[in-house]
């Protein structure tokens, strides 16, 4: 659901319904902060600056669209965004593009957003991303469509991933840990006018357990969705939350 109602959008097009989102690909916008969030760049560089203004002002237009009041959005673990009681969500920049994306924790588990350019990744990433199959994945792809920057798209996707696993609470994950393989849309189009697709995530084995955000366990095996258009890739992770809570096990008595 947008917070400016746009139909082309790239976050609308990756993201269910019950998720709130707003976007912005203009430069100059104004660099308006809340003094706390002030705080936190005070001896960033003008454009890290712009760029964590840039964030913040979508993700309050996102929760203001949810029915939040507005208040500073401020760091929580691992320097990502501390969002609001009650709600998940994900913020991503690149160079062009901002965007953030907030939902009800009482419907989502977690939510992730990545925005890259699309090319290629520079020298010496890839071998640090892809790993086994994965890197076999991607040779197939390529193949298959030569105008995609998979080896981008695949470090998008992780990202996505990471950012979900990590709002809710989970250990820290590194590239090496999260297996995915991305799929393009059989009514993928041409470059020029963009392509999507959906992607496939397999997190550890010891990463679907529950945490202290709740009694649910988060899933091992994620679906994701990517879009390329206009010279932006960009992917989405959104992990419903269980209908019910899982049932209540105790432990076998013995028999003495």
């Amino acid at each position: 659901m947008s917070a400016r109602g746009e139909e082309a959008s790239l976050l609308g097009a990756l993201l269910p319904g019950r998720v709130h989102w707003a976007e912005e690909t203009h430069e100059h916008a104004p660099l308006w902060l809340f003094a706390e969030e002030e705080a936190l760049m005070a001896r960033a560089v003008p454009g890290r600056r712009r760029e964590f203004a840039a964030g913040r002002r979508c993700a309050h237009r996102a929760l203001g669209a949810l029915g939040v009041p507005a208040a500073p959005l401020l760091r929580g673990r691992r320097g990502a965004p501390a969002w609001p009681a009650g709600t998940v969500g994900s913020i991503t920049h690149c160079s062009g593009y901002r965007g953030a994306a907030v939902a009800p924790a009482a419907r989502f588990l977690g939510l992730g957003i990545d925005a890259e350019p699309h090319a290629p990744l520079p020298s010496g990433v890839r071998e640090a991303v892809a790993f086994g199959p994965e890197e076999a994945r991607l040779r197939e792809l390529a193949a298959l469509r030569p105008d995609i920057a998979w080896d981008r798209l695949l470090f998008s996707a992780k990202e996505s991933v990471y950012k979900a696993w990590s709002g809710y609470g989970g250990a820290w994950l590194g590239f090496e840990d999260a297996e995915v393989y991305p799929y393009p849309s059989p009514r993928a189009r041409a470059e020029g006018s963009g392509a999507a697709g959906r992607f496939r995530a397999r997190l550890p084995v010891d990463a679907g357990v529950p945490s202290p955000a709740g009694p649910y366990p988060f899933p091992r095996v994620l679906p994701g969705r990517w879009l390329v258009r206009g010279g932006l890739l960009l992917t989405a992770v959104a992990v419903p939350r269980p209908v019910s809570p899982p049932p209540h096990r105790t432990a076998p008595k013995e028999h003495l």
